[in-house]
């Protein structure tokens, strides 16, 4: 089992149907009052890889993706195009969309995040693939220079400083990222006399945890 580093074509899941599932555990008592608990601390993405396919030459290059992945073994990156940025999709990239934390003076490595927010509540969630190129970091407000300040782990979404930011220092980021996923299915089956006619397959993917 392993991971490929490449994106799904772009092309294609765009047009595609899917975003967050979580799983929460509800159990009714005998006074009809509920009690909810969920297993997991992030939600899990599911998508249908199939809707994005308008022609039948997207369909052999979903084929050709479909057996270098070998079906479910190996996961590769997908865009989200309905969640793919740390600001608002409106907007331009900035390196102080999301807060990572604070500097101690010793800590150098730090976590890619993205906060969502609703009234007095959030939800973290730990990013793991950003799009090469698009990254940009702050300490304290002001950019730091790629290659110079620090690096980052396409692989992982940790960012590494050389110096570690100072002490009560805010490390803050802005970048596009990608969503580690995988085939939830062996088998891709396409008729092409029903995919002219406009019967699409139904390829599910869905999101692997690193």
């Amino acid at each position: 089992m392993a991971f490929h580093e490449i994106r799904f074509p772009a092309t294609l899941s765009f047009g595609s149907l899917g975003g967050p599932e979580r799983r929460t555990e509800i159990v009714t008592l005998a006074n009809g009052f509920e009690e909810r608990n969920t297993p997991w601390a992030q939600a899990r993405r599911r998508y249908d890889a199939g809707l994005g396919l308008r022609s039948l030459d997207d369909v052999e290059v979903l084929i050709a993706f479909f057996e270098a992945r070998q079906g479910r073994l190996h996961g590769f990156r997908w865009k989200d195009w309905a969640d793919f940025k740390t600001g608002r999709a409106s907007r331009a990239i900035t390196p102080l969309d999301q807060s990572l934390g604070y500097g101690d003076g010793v800590t150098r490595d730090f976590q890619l995040t993205k906060t969502y927010r609703s009234g007095d509540w959030a939800a973290t969630r730990v990013l793991t693939k950003p799009v090469t190129g698009t990254l940009r970091v702050a300490i304290g407000g002001t950019e730091q220079p790629e290659g110079l300040a620090w690096q980052v782990d396409p692989a992982t979404g940790i960012v590494s400083f050389d110096a570690p930011p100072g002490v009560g220092a805010e490390v803050t980021m802005g970048c596009e990222f990608d969503v580690p996923v995988r085939f939830d299915t062996d088998l891709v089956q396409v008729s092409v006399a029903s995919f002219q006619a406009g019967d699409v397959p139904k390829v599910p993917v869905i999101e692997v945890r690193q």
